[in-house]
């Protein structure tokens, strides 16, 4: 793909406000394990971040997936994975069903509040019993005259103690399995629902990760995203936006995790020399730049193809898996290559390393990723 002024232009505006308004507070928010959501996203909705791919009437933008490959890209170089996540959610994880097959009176209430930064949304699919296996999920809406009633609950939900509004897949058929599913908005004010508890991760510390308890919430029908029972395949499509985010984002956290470890490697001394002239570490680091750079051009070719209308489901697939493989190796590579420093939490690489490792578990994990890649290549079924 060919860059324009225009995205040029997005570019630096992202870099200097992931410099100015994420970088320098990412310790406190660590520390406090939660970051001001409902303080940042109003900053970053002026500066473009939400709504790019959406209908400037809710808020949006209307431009190309292409911008939505440099938004990730500029959140890959924050100094944390937390944030990059959360704001991911809020853009491309939550809200893609709602701008692709909500009703306009839905997008005016929950869409378009969302994209000017005014509320903080999640989504929520898996459960205490149901993580990749979407077809196990239990959360049950029951109509009630003009109202679902909504029982169950819900796990490992981004954002889940801060949100304003949920898009949450429940059952709403008796079928079984894939079918019988819908999308329905759950404001978090609604009597009956509750923040369980939040949950300590080895990682992503300032994202708030939260159990969801849904006993006996009403909301209106109409709050149903898409067609009633559509549910399963519009959070597949959905997915498809969450797995490229996630590699646009994966793929820039390794260039600048890379960088900065052969910065490192110049100036720490071993035997008498720069540890960057010992030439297994040169050979290691150049592979896995080397393989960076495939992940990089080929999330491009996938961002170009979707702009262009294409159906990328297969390359989402086969970047989300890539990107967790390759940063699981860049990760202990780093740390490895720093020594004692690299496994000191007041280094830069312990963060990394441990923010790491979610890429290759949530948003489908890698085998999830192998089981759909062999359903398309014929060797499985559903």
């Amino acid at each position: 793909m060919r860059y324009t002024d225009e995205h040029r232009q997005f570019r630096q505006t992202l870099r200097d406000f992931v410099e100015k308004e994420i970088n320098p507070h990412v310790d406190d928010w660590e520390e406090a394990e939660i970051f001001p959501a409902h303080e940042l996203f109003p900053k970053l909705a002026a500066v473009g971040a939400f709504g790019l791919e959406y209908e400037p009437e809710y808020n949006g933008h209307g431009v190309d997936h292409t911008f939505t490959l440099v938004l990730g890209e500029e959140l890959g170089r924050c100094d944390c994975a937390g944030v990059p996540m959360a704001i991911a959610v809020q853009a491309n994880m939550a809200t893609p069903a709602l701008a692709r097959f909500g009703s306009p009176e839905l997008k005016r209430q929950y869409l378009a509040p969302a994209m000017a930064g005014q509320q903080v949304v999640s989504v929520a699919v898996s459960e205490p019993e149901a993580g990749s296996d979407v077809a196990g999920i239990r959360t049950r809406a029951t109509r009630d005259g003009v109202h679902w009633v909504i029982n169950g609950r819900k796990m490992w939900i981004t954002s889940g103690s801060q949100a304003d509004w949920i898009c949450t897949l429940v059952r709403t058929g008796t079928e079984g399995g894939y079918q019988g599913m819908s999308q329905i908005i759950v404001p978090t004010d609604t009597p009956g629902f509750s923040v369980g508890r939040t949950i300590k991760k080895i990682g992503n510390h300032c994202s708030d990760t939260a159990e969801l308890v849904f006993d006996d919430v009403r909301v209106p029908v109409t709050n149903t995203i898409g067609h009633e029972g559509r549910g399963f395949q519009q959070q597949m499509a959905q997915f498809q936006d969450e797995r490229l985010i996630a590699s646009y984002m994966v793929s820039s956290g390794i260039k600048r995790a890379l960088t900065r470890t052969k910065e490192y490697l110049k100036i720490r001394h071993a035997f008498g020399e720069p540890l960057i002239h010992n030439q297994y570490i040169q050979y290691t680091l150049a592979e896995l730049i080397a393989e960076n750079d495939l992940l990089i051009e080929y999330n491009r070719t996938a961002a170009q193809r979707y702009a262009d209308g294409q159906d990328v489901s297969r390359m989402a697939t086969i970047a989300k898996l890539k990107a967790g493989r390759l940063q699981r190796q860049v990760a202990d590579a780093v740390v490895q290559f720093h020594g004692g420093m690299g496994y000191a939490e007041e280094n830069w690489t312990a963060r990394y390393y441990r923010d790491s490792r979610l890429t290759s578990i949530g948003g489908g994990a890698d085998e999830v990723m192998m089981r759909i890649l062999s359903i398309m290549e014929g060797m499985s079924t559903l």
